[in-house]
């Protein structure tokens, strides 16, 4: 199933990647987003938490994490069918609001 069908916008969703040097286990689960099967979907930013102070105090060793317009959908491990069933409905809420007629999904 082409994942648009689910709300036919072409809008990418902004989605952030807190992340660190040398984390595994943020890579494997980039790996897991992309088994998710709904890439041209979300824009995905990574921010490296350990560049920031506050973002370092904010998170410490709670990574990944990621967030779908400045919220959070999934931290931590977790599978591609759970990232699947977090993000579509996060993004049917942000497409619904301003981000949905934003060019190319930037707020």
């Amino acid at each position: 199933m082409d994942a648009m069908a689910w709300n036919g916008s072409t809008a990418r969703v902004p989605m952030v990647l807190y992340t660190r040097a040398g984390c595994t286990l943020c890579d494997e689960m980039k790996a897991e987003i992309a088994r998710a099967g709904l890439e041209g979907e979300y824009e995905l930013r990574e921010v490296d938490v350990d560049g920031d102070r506050d973002l370092k105090r904010r998170f410490g060793r709670r990574i990944p994490v990621f967030e779908l317009a400045g919220e959070t959908i999934v931290e931590g491990r977790f599978p591609a069918s759970e990232f699947r069933a977090r993000f579509i409905p996060a993004a049917r809420v942000w497409r619904a609001g301003a981000g949905a007629g934003a060019e190319g999904g930037a707020r």
